[in-house]
């Protein structure tokens, strides 16, 4: 039971990614950017710069998630990443509209994701000296 906000956050998570690749789908017809090019017109560009580091930002989210749920707190886990999602969505919306104000979505969910990191750490540390 404990586990269901994790789990529909980690749902939500890779709903977001589907999304990214979609939208670079989208993007490279609308612009003409034909596959395998990375770049051409520069809000193709955008697009898919969004998916790139949404991609870059799962690998550090989804490991931390789990690994805090586990060592700390499930109900914690599932809320810190509920913040995390709302980051990466102001991110995502931030960077299409004026990629210089990206900074914001950036940070809330790149801070959201060490706070599960060092999280995790201390949780497990602490479990390793309880012997358990």
């Amino acid at each position: 039971m404990a586990l269901h906000l994790p789990a529909i956050v980690t749902l939500l998570a890779l709903l977001l990614f589907i999304y990214s690749f979609l939208a670079v789908g989208m993007a490279r017809k609308k612009y003409g950017v034909a596959a395998p090019a990375t770049t051409g017109h520069a809000a193709f560009e955008v697009v898919y710069r969004v998916q790139m580091n949404t991609l870059e930002q799962l690998v550090l989210f989804l490991p931390a998630l789990w690994l805090f749920s586990e060592y700390v707190s499930p109900l914690w886990a599932g809320l810190l990443g509920l913040v995390w999602l709302v980051g990466r969505v102001l991110y995502s919306v931030s960077y299409v509209q004026d990629p210089k104000s990206r900074g914001p979505g950036f940070i809330i969910s790149f801070m959201t994701a060490l706070v599960l990191m060092i999280g995790a750490a201390v949780g497990i540390v602490l479990r390793i000296m309880a012997g358990l």
